[in-house]
């Protein structure tokens, strides 16, 4: 092993036998990728501000944690690499290998396991955590972009924008096992918390669909109109769902609202008003809390789930993109 990665390797192991020391007085934080920034913004989730931020690679856009918070894998994308974030200190410690371009990323839940979409060269990226080595690269459609893992870690999907498919890769054989169309550039996919459907945004087609896992056929589409807002500018992307499968939330983009939709009527109950360019959701630990990323306002509001309402405004950095919570599911 080299010098090099056995100190990342000890940094890494002392970070998580001593806990999430970033977060000692219990505060969630959020962290926000700023896209034109090469930033990431750290946000105290009960203050309302910016604590801090501190400098990443080139065009920062998807970002998760691992389970116990004291990592985050960020796609550095015009560094053409996922950043290894030390969260004790808030600073890169290392690289992932992720082919050209990653754009988004969704870890196993085995915590093993990170998969990111190459936009550029129509593939999905398999990457082994320990061992920091590329698993396989699977061909998809072009400009794969959403990607979600099921709860149960038996399948991964990946959305192909100018294709507008949905593809099913069971992530045992790493075997494209089925393809759906959907509407036009599909953006984002989610899993709904017990597995049994999955939510896929198109962006340019303005809908939402949602497929049934079992047989993955679509059950469901919406479509959203906002009053005095051109249809044109309704593009849904992020999608969020809450734990107990009651609701969800979807982005807007530059309509900038975010869509509220009751599951079990499948209707949309109200449309929220954000900043401009609303792209990407997360949820606070106990879901009280939902944050956006505005790219254009360069802001992220706070919704107050149960009132159903806007009570914050945060300033970021340029071009938010991608957020996540600490402690968050």
């Amino acid at each position: 092993m080299k010098k090099s990665a056995l100190n990342i390797n000890l940094m890494l192991g002392m970070i998580i036998s001593c806990g999430f020391l970033a977060n000692v007085n219990g505060e969630e934080l959020a962290y926000v990728s700023n896209e034109k920034d090469n930033t990431v913004s750290v946000i105290g989730v009960e203050q309302y501000k910016v604590l801090r931020k501190f400098e990443v690679g080139q065009r920062p856009r998807g970002l998760v944690l691992n389970h116990d918070g004291t990592i985050a894998y960020l796609c550095a994308s015009d560094s053409d690499s996922i950043q290894i974030i030390d969260l004790v200190h808030e600073t890169v410690v290392g690289d992932l290998p992720s082919g050209e371009d990653p754009e988004t990323i969704a870890l196993h839940p085995n915590g093993k396991t990170i998969y990111t979409s190459n936009e550029d060269d129509a593939l999905l990226t398999v990457i082994d955590i320990a061992t920091r080595q590329v698993v396989t690269q699977i061909d998809v459609g072009v400009e794969p972009e959403g990607l979600a893992v099921s709860p149960d870690g038996k399948l991964v999907v990946v959305t192909s924008e100018t294709t507008n498919m949905v593809h099913w890769i069971d992530t045992q054989t790493y075997q494209n096992i089925d393809n759906s169309l959907v509407g036009a550039r599909p953006r984002s996919a989610k899993f709904s918390h017990d597995g049994k459907q999955l939510w896929v945004s198109s962006e340019i087609g303005g809908t939402l669909s949602v497929f049934d896992v079992n047989t993955r056929k679509i059950v469901h589409e919406f479509g959203f109109e906002i009053a005095g807002v051109h249809r044109d500018k309704v593009q849904p992307v992020g999608v969020e769902l809450s734990r107990d499968g009651q609701t969800a939330f979807v982005a807007l983009g530059p309509a900038n609202h975010v869509a509220v939709i009751d599951v079990a009527s499948m209707s949309i109950e109200q449309y929220l008003l954000v900043g401009r360019r609303v792209w990407q959701l997360a949820f606070n630990h106990d879901q009280s809390k939902l944050l956006t990323t505005n790219g254009v306002s360069g802001d992220v509001s706070v919704i107050d789930v149960v009132k159903r309402k806007v009570t914050h405004s945060i300033k970021v950095g340029r071009y938010p993109w991608g957020v996540v919570v600490s402690g968050a599911p």
